[in-house]
């Protein structure tokens, strides 16, 4: 399995907002013949790391999939596992946006940025 990882995110408030309130997750199968199967965990980081998060994505060939979920939090990680074929077969980005729907720079992650770890 393959575990992909946007490392921690800080979102402290500022102004007494924090920055990012929901977070956008987008799939994109890249594969002409086989769906890809993408497990989503996302935690929050504070004393402990806790698991609010956990879903499982069939992505089928050349579609992409897009899930929303609360982020207004002061930090959290998204983690995702596929089988090994699968990593290279999908394209995940992350996306840290405001309530108005605003993009939050600091709080954008494309494949190419996260962690991957073989297991």
């Amino acid at each position: 399995m393959s575990i992909l990882s946007t490392g921690p995110i800080e979102n402290n408030p500022v102004s007494g907002l924090r920055p990012t309130q929901r977070v956008t997750i987008r799939l994109v199968s890249q594969t002409d013949v086989d769906s890809v199967t993408v497990s989503i965990q996302g935690y929050v980081l504070s004393t402990t790391r806790t698991l609010y998060v956990s879903e499982v994505i069939s992505v089928a060939p050349n579609e992409a999939v897009t899930r929303d979920y609360f982020a207004d939090l002061d930090a959290f990680e998204f983690v995702f596992g596929t089988d090994v074929a699968g990593v290279e077969e999908v394209g995940i980005s992350v996306w840290g946006k405001q309530a108005s729907g605003q993009l939050v720079d600091a709080h954008r992650v494309v494949e190419h940025e996260e962690t991957v770890q073989n297991t």
